[in-house]
């Protein structure tokens, strides 16, 4: 029987209790800054190469981590609650596997010392707020408590007790990794309107390749225009960036494309990683859906940034918050918005118009709200409603399809959501795939289900728009041999009211080109 001292104490035989004790890094100080590599990941790899791009010039050291694969999933689950939503389990798996390997190479002292990885925050409902306590808690399964991760809040980071001082969060720090994520997105959609209509395959892929390299170079050797106002001015107003997009269109004019082919348009909606993700994380299903002859609407992370304002707007509009002057607040932020919608049409317009407006938030708040209360934040939110309806009633796209992690509880509200939706829009194609990482069977041949309407309007569309025009395949080859320029990449098809490219540019050819009265 173990020995007692006085009563209340413990037996003197008992280990020592160590009470659990939240992850706190060593700081990241200014003198490691040459010597140490910020990691990151969670977006495609476009836009991460012009994100580092934007990094180098301010001469960080900074690594993407690897593409998901699908080992990372079971990296993942062994070091952390299996419950978690798929994303945060894949991007765990993905930060673990790279330090094996690093630590198989080195040490595990040489690694925490060679390395930090810098990762968002979040707050609200949406498990992208707890993703760092996975990713701390992988890090203690591995034995590298010392390794350090930062948290890149939405108004500061924490970089440690001291400050640190490694990393600056300062403006041309920030609006280089804006304007490189936003180039990410304008080059995402050329993309995926270009790819399903090429006729050389694989010449999308590697123009876009090219693309990106080229675009890593621009923002590497981005001139120096002081830490404050000046570099804020240069960055709106210099064609430093636009040139850049116009030798970007010049590469792409490159690529002749056969618009006459009839593709199913899906829009991708869902949960920000995964509807962003291109690869193992969402079963590849953007490049699934190409294969099964659909042109995919990807999702530009610019709305979500759009977003990000909009709270802080309806702060101000309820005069819910505690600023001494919300009018003159809500007046800048309304001037920012319109700022960041300005320069990204700024940037679009440099690639000939062709990448996607962003919709307006306002639009997508009114559209949602008899359905999904804007104020039910986390996630995406009501947006998912609202981009749903915008496709719709614009018709942008045949059918949405939305990609939602297993057990994500704003998703799982948006799809009860709109469950009332189709009872009022019964001909809106919705597809929602829950995403558990390795369920790919089930998850394609569900949406595959709602795909066969979508191909068979496409196809009703474009049989509709040859018989208004009384054009042919045939007489529409011939005017094209007369006419190379209108199958280019870079040739700005307009939406005429239909949602399939190959109507709209049939009934375009018709009435704007006098293809008919030929």
């Amino acid at each position: 029987m173990a020995q007692l001292t006085t009563i209340g104490q413990l037996p003197l035989n008992q280990p020592p209790v160590h009470h659990y004790t939240a992850y706190r890094p060593r700081p990241f100080k200014r003198e490691e800054r040459e010597k140490v590599t910020i990691l990151y990941g969670g977006l495609t790899w476009k836009h991460e190469r012009l994100v580092q791009g934007a990094m180098h010039n301010m001469k960080y050291n900074a690594e993407p981590l690897p593409n998901i694969a699908r080992d990372d999933l079971d990296a993942g689950k062994e070091l952390i609650d299996v419950g978690a939503c798929c994303p945060t389990i894949f991007t765990t798996g993905s930060l673990v596997n790279f330090l094996k390997k690093e630590v198989a190479a080195s040490s595990k002292e040489e690694v925490a010392n060679k390395y930090v990885f810098l990762t968002a925050g979040a707050c609200g409902p949406c498990r992208f707020g707890q993703y760092h306590e996975s990713y701390s808690m992988a890090l203690d399964g591995l034995g590298l408590r010392d390794f350090r991760m930062f948290l890149l809040a939405q108004d500061e980071l924490d970089q440690g007790p001291s400050g640190g001082g490694g990393l600056e969060i300062n403006l041309p720090l920030s609006l280089g990794l804006i304007w490189g994520i936003l180039f990410g997105d304008l080059l995402t959609d050329l993309e995926y309107m270009t790819r399903p209509y090429e006729v050389n395959p694989g010449q999308t892929d590697k123009v876009l390749q090219a693309s990106v390299e080229y675009l890593y170079g621009v923002f590497r050797e981005r001139p120096d225009h002081g830490a404050k106002y000046g570099t804020l001015a240069w960055h709106l107003l210099t064609n430093y960036f636009t040139r850049a997009l116009r030798e970007v269109r010049k590469m792409w004019d490159a690529i002749e494309v056969d618009r006459v082919r009839v593709k199913a348009k899906v829009k991708i909606t869902g949960e920000f990683w995964l509807q962003t993700h291109e690869g193992e994380g969402n079963y590849n299903i953007k490049r699934w859906l190409e294969q099964e002859d659909s042109e995919v609407v990807a999702p530009p992370v610019a709305v979500w940034l759009h977003y990000l304002l909009h709270p802080t707007i309806r702060k101000l509009e309820h005069r819910h918050s505690t600023s001494k002057h919300p009018r003159i607040e809500e007046a800048l932020l309304h001037a920012l918005e319109r700022i960041y919608r300005w320069t990204y049409n700024r940037f679009r317009n440099a690639l000939a118009g062709l990448p996607n407006e962003l919709p307006d938030q306002e639009e997508l708040r009114e559209l949602a709200e008899p359905f999904y209360h804007f104020e039910l934040r986390g996630g995406e939110g009501h947006m998912l409603i609202g981009k749903a309806l915008h496709a719709y009633h614009h018709k942008k796209a045949h059918m949405i399809c939305e990609l939602s992690p297993y057990s994500c509880m704003p998703n799982t509200m948006s799809i009860g959501s709109m469950a009332n939706v189709i009872g009022k829009y019964p001909d809106l194609l919705y597809a929602p795939i829950e995403v558990k990482g390795d369920s790919e069977v089930h998850a394609l041949s569900r949406c595959q289900m709602i795909l066969t309407e979508a191909k068979r309007r496409a196809q009703d569309q474009f049989d509709e728009v040859l018989k208004k025009t009384g054009l042919s395949a045939e007489k529409i080859r011939k005017y094209e041999e007369r006419h190379p320029e209108v199958r280019r990449a870079t040739y700005k098809v307009p939406h005429r009211g239909y949602s399939g490219t190959a109507a709209n540019y049939v009934i375009h050819l018709a009435e704007d080109r006098g293809l008919a009265r030929a």
